[in-house]
């Protein structure tokens, strides 16, 4: 059956609006800076850690902002084939929902190969040693083993913070000029695909028995379990990276560890949760019993919030 036309029709005027080019408008032939910061303090969390330099703090944004650019490119191939998937729903109904549904994985596509860019500048400027420990194949085969209500939950999720993070870096002057356009001109493509999100989530809801619901909100719990594991094992060795170049008492590598890991949380669960409309979404989709599910294993990780 064929959607409704208009606001998938919205989506892809603004996608055009907003269509950008790595080279021509992000880098620009820039190299990154590595007298900036490369995440904005109030993502990084390197202010909660007083016996650092700042120099020393401004490496541990940077090696957050390395981080940041090869998770999402991580993120986003699971994104992409779910995307692709879900276009075959509309290839024999509404042409408009499917145009703005491959516009979206277009740019996606885009997306990362744009933080694979980013990974080779930030590798230019930074020590040897940085390991990034999550697999992109295996996160995805990971993902996409979910349902559909899940997967999009999550994704929409994903969609929602990174306005957060956009803002945190306006008018951020220790942030390398770069990194404020890697974030800028990812936001201007990502703010369209929240709200295709929101739309397919939604259909996909109308389409589920309060079994599919149940099914996914046991689903979603899950994934963001996984994505915890993902972001422990993340921190763990990013902190060993920031370890191995300076000498740290036992007690400051312990803070170094948990205020990285406390970034990481921030950054990718509960920033999304705290900006609302996350919340809003969930609120009318699910019983009170079940959203209380969602909260409740959201709980314990809600304690990474920004200073």
């Amino acid at each position: 059956m064929a959607t409704t036309s208009t606001p998938y029709a919205r989506c892809i005027a603004a996608s055009k609006k907003a269509r950008w080019d790595i080279d021509r408008d992000v880098l620009r032939g820039r190299t990154l800076d590595a007298s900036h910061d490369f995440l904005p303090r109030g993502l990084s969390l390197v202010d909660d850690l007083p016996f650092l330099t700042d120099r020393e703090r401004r490496f541990v944004s940077q090696v957050q902002g390395r981080t940041y650019a090869n998770l999402f490119g991580v993120i986003e191939r699971y994104i992409n084939a779910k995307i692709l998937e879900l276009s075959r729903d509309h290839w024999f109904g509404d042409q408009v929902a499917l145009e703005a549904l491959v516009r979206f994985s277009d740019e996606e596509l885009k997306h990362q190969e744009l933080f694979r860019r980013v990974e080779q500048l930030c590798a230019a400027v930074m020590p040897p040693g940085y390991t990034c420990v999550a697999d992109g194949n295996a996160i995805a085969s990971v993902v996409l083993g979910k349902s559909t209500w899940a997967v999009l939950a999550l994704t929409c999720h994903i969609e929602i913070f990174t306005l957060v993070h956009y803002k945190k870096s306006i008018a951020n002057e220790r942030v390398a000029e770069l990194w404020k356009d890697v974030f800028r001109f990812h936001w201007m493509e990502e703010s369209q695909h929240a709200q295709l999100d929101e739309l397919e989530w939604k259909r996909v809801t109308a389409a589920c028995s309060d079994r599919d619901i149940e099914r996914g909100v046991d689903e979603l719990i899950e994934l963001v379990g996984a994505v915890d594991g993902v972001l422990q094992a993340q921190a763990s060795a990013d902190a060993d990276y920031v370890i191995a170049q300076s000498e740290y008492s036992d007690a400051q590598q312990i803070a170094l560890r948990e205020t990285i890991l406390k970034a990481y949380r921030w950054q990718y669960i509960v920033s999304g949760v705290e900006e609302g409309t996350f919340v809003q979404l969930l609120q009318g989709m699910l019983t009170d019993s079940q959203l209380a599910r969602v909260t409740n294993a959201l709980a314990p990780l809600l304690q990474a919030r920004a200073a």
